[in-house]
């Protein structure tokens, strides 16, 4: 089990639940719902020893709670990091922190689900509300 599942693993069963919702709330991370523009589905952001997931609330619930989940694995993997910062600022390449984060939101939101109750992969997504192009963290 590499260490992304791990963290998921205790967290689910620290927290008894894998809703990304839930989590954040008990976690004291705060979820706030923002009109964005519809290219941004959500960001997190840590300041001030506060860490807040910003969602878009233009977006369906599924989405909205994929996006939470993926934020949730910044929030819990990558505390302090500020990737909008970085991808404006710097040069350097937050491919592995998006990678990690969204892998994060795959096992969560996958944790209490059997593939082999599923036809295809792409099923299992589609019906948990997970884009497609995850399918790689299955």
């Amino acid at each position: 089990m590499n260490w992304i599942k791990k963290q998921v693993n205790n967290i689910v069963k620290k927290h008894k639940t894998n809703c990304p919702f839930e989590v954040s709330e008990s976690k004291n991370i705060h979820v706030v719902y923002w009109d964005l523009h519809s290219e941004i589905w959500g960001f997190y952001k840590y300041e001030r020893r506060n860490r807040f997931i910003f969602i878009n609330d233009n977006l369906e619930y599924h989405r909205q709670r994929y996006v939470c989940a993926h934020e949730l694995g910044h929030a819990l993997l990558h505390t302090k990091v500020n990737t909008p910062f970085l991808q404006a600022n710097t040069f350097y390449s937050i491919d592995k922190i998006e990678r990690e984060a969204n892998e994060f939101a795959v096992n969560l939101l996958l944790y209490d689900k059997n593939l082999e109750d599923y036809e295809t992969k792409f099923e299992c997504l589609r019906e948990n509300g997970i884009p497609l192009e995850m399918e790689r963290f299955l």
